[in-house]
């Protein structure tokens, strides 16, 4: 109870901030010269709030917010599950990680926003090429992380374990997996995040549909408040579904002590 008092104290005074930074009184007078510029440039957290309120009673935004939802599902899915796949047979595979491994850093220090035009001839306006741009910035974060998990494993724990005779499967279940397990998880709360980047970028590049499409045109009609709102609306989707992977953590991890066990100990 005391930890959400305190997390909600602190939204609070963002909030004040906020509209101490558009609304004269706490700054100098000069910053609110030339028509309240501070309000152009930040944006008013009422006229925010309400235009979010409009976009769901008018149930304008359920549209656009749909079709950036299914991309960034789906690129953090594929996303994940090819980094998943991939990074456990390449640390799995020494011959198949030392051919690969000049491959798989180009393609990493490659910036893949500058893919997104590519993406667009290749896979079209629709939601794909947004997909793709998606899938190459959750892969590497996922891949690595499972990569270093795996490789990581003491070798003696895995001599134990063939010593009593387990097989190549057993091994990837009950070891090489669980070990992995706890670096997924990890990348996947970063990688929610580039999820909804690689969606909201490739809807600024081409879309007619999508909150960053609504960002777009806002931003060319100068509307900062439309702006912010949809900042504030992917914001949120992005926390739920952030806890949608915290939840799965749970119920796989079970059999990870919770940091209270392990001070007891």
């Amino acid at each position: 109870m005391k930890l959400r008092v305190l997390q909600f104290a602190v939204f609070a005074a963002l909030i004040l901030l906020w509209h101490s930074l558009t609304k004269p009184g706490l700054l100098p007078n000069f910053y609110f010269e030339q028509d309240n510029r501070a309000a152009f440039f930040f944006g008013e957290p009422a006229k925010v709030f309400w235009v979010i309120v409009e976009w769901f009673t008018s149930f304008e935004i359920f549209e656009h917010l749909w079709v950036t939802l299914l991309e960034t599902l789906l690129g953090f899915l594929i996303g994940a599950v090819s980094g998943l796949a991939i990074g456990l047979w390449l640390a799995l595979s020494n011959t198949a990680s030392a051919v690969m491994e000049p491959y798989i850093k180009g393609l990493n220090s490659m910036p893949r926003v500058v893919l997104a035009p590519i993406f667009a001839v290749w896979f079209g306006l629709g939601i794909w090429s947004k997909v793709a741009l998606g899938v190459t910035l959750v892969f590497f974060v996922v891949f690595f992380n499972v990569y270093q998990g795996v490789r990581e494993v003491s070798p003696t724990l895995l001599a134990n374990a063939r010593m009593l005779g387990a097989s190549r499967n057993q091994l990837l279940r009950s070891i090489y997996l669980p070990s992995a397990m706890s670096w997924v998880f990890a990348s996947l709360h970063n990688a929610v995040g580039l999820a909804f980047v690689g969606a909201v970028v490739g809807e600024y590049l081409g879309s007619s549909k999508g909150v960053g499409y609504l960002i777009l045109q806002a931003e060319g009609t100068f509307d900062i408040n439309t702006v912010f709102a949809g900042i504030i609306v992917l914001t949120g989707f992005a926390l739920v579904l952030d806890a949608l992977v915290t939840l799965v953590e749970q119920r796989l991890m079970t059999w990870q002590p919770r940091a209270s066990e392990t001070e007891k100990v």
